[in-house]
């Protein structure tokens, strides 16, 4: 009886050992998973989604070419930053014409690097907003696109010859740069017609017109000011085609 005793006394605490193993078992995965989670997790404050590189070339996207490149300050830290005008290079837009034969009718876009001392950052991509430079401007050329940096600010420059120009005033604010000018000259050949020129910071518009019907005369401007009422101002990343690009509002 003793030793019958003695069988079932040892075979439960056998039982109640594996019990307690079999429980700690099962709480393992649960724990390590929680471990890895707590690995794996990131503050936000330490991702860092911006790019760069000593080397303005790196930040051209895959299937286009550099067109143009400018220098210049737009943060007035006194470092040159970059500007690259860039061209897609579908085979299929190279088209030929009857009369000015093979024609690149690849959009062209514009990519601005600041520059960090350590390498160059990019700031504002847009792939596709002005077209290309082979573009048909029927009886006469096609608008001219120029860029450049004065002062801090990116000028993008259309100089349409007998018919005047017209461009548009970037600043560098709000992580993009945003449109806070425009001019513009409408002509006859030398004459000028109207100048309009706005500030979209201060909303004002200002029109000069020749009212002088006689374009071989000197011109006789007469002078009207607008306020506008575009609040919102336009980023570069944003738009989508220069061509069709209206800011001129009363």
């Amino acid at each position: 009886m003793n030793k019958y005793l003695l069988y079932l006394g040892t075979a439960l605490l056998l039982l109640i050992n594996t019990s307690c193993h079999d429980s700690k078992s099962k709480k393992e995965p649960a724990q390590i998973q929680e471990t890895l989670n707590q690995v794996e997790e990131v503050s936000e404050d330490n991702v860092s989604s911006t790019e760069r590189s000593k080397n303005p070339a790196d930040f051209v996207p895959k299937g286009y070419v550099i067109f143009d490149t400018i220098y210049g300050d737009l943060n007035k830290d006194k470092i040159e930053d970059c500007v690259l005008i860039i061209k897609g290079t579908n085979k299929s837009e190279i088209i030929k014409d009857e009369y000015r034969g093979q024609l690149d009718r690849n959009r062209r876009g514009i990519l601005v690097l600041l520059n960090k001392g350590d390498g160059y950052e990019l700031v504002v991509k847009n792939d596709n907003c002005f077209s290309s430079e082979n573009e048909d401007g029927g009886v006469y050329f096609a608008p001219d696109l120029g860029v450049e940096i004065i002062k801090g600010k990116l000028f993008i420059h259309y100089a349409h010859g007998r018919y005047g120009y017209w461009r548009y005033m970037f600043r560098l604010q709000n992580s993009d740069l945003e449109l806070i000018g425009y001019d513009a000259s409408s002509n006859h050949g030398p004459t000028v017609l109207t100048e309009t020129s706005i500030n979209f910071l201060t909303r004002r518009k200002i029109v000069n017109e020749n009212t002088n019907p006689n374009i071989d005369e000197p011109e006789i401007f007469e002078k009207r000011e607008i306020k506008i009422n575009k609040t919102k101002l336009f980023k570069l990343s944003e738009i989508e085609d220069f061509d069709k690009l209206e800011v001129s509002e009363d």
